[in-house]
């Protein structure tokens, strides 16, 4: 869903659903590109209220007459596994200290939704790639290699 014109510059940020405001890192990130943060804010929080609290990938294009768009994406995949498990954190030490495991059915729960932003052509190829960003965290998975 890019935009119809084209943009003058794309700024990249993780915001949390629903509450951004102009503080850092969304006013440092756009203040010197000139639009109207305020305006931003609102419209991010209007557009994802009802995901309160996730952290969301989100694409701001940004146009030479200041005006902007944006699109969200999936929440990050080390947050879905950690929301799946209720998990504070991965592992400091992953290939050692476990701290946590993922069912198949769980597994492909997260794939089903982040599927819209992996690049994956069936769900099996999908659950691999939840799977390698869990074994990485420190948490195991019933997907056998």
């Amino acid at each position: 869903m890019a935009p119809k014109k084209k943009p003058s510059k794309i700024v990249k940020l993780q915001l949390k659903a629903g509450q951004a405001n102009p503080a850092p890192p969304v006013g440092t990130a756009l203040g010197p590109t000139g639009i109207q943060i305020a305006e931003f804010c609102k419209q991010f929080n209007d557009r994802t209220k009802d995901r309160m609290g996730t952290v969301l990938p989100t694409i701001i294009y940004i146009f030479e007459d200041r005006s902007f768009d944006f699109e969200t994406k999936q929440p990050p995949m080390t947050f879905l596994i950690k929301q799946k498990i209720n998990l504070g954190s991965g592992s400091k030490i992953p290939h050692k200290e476990k701290v946590g495991h993922l069912s198949m059915t769980q597994l492909q729960e997260i794939a089903t939704e982040k599927m819209p932003d992996l690049n994956a052509n069936d769900m099996d190829a999908a659950m691999k790639i939840v799977a390698g960003s869990a074994r990485a965290m420190g948490v195991t998975t019933d997907l056998s290699k």
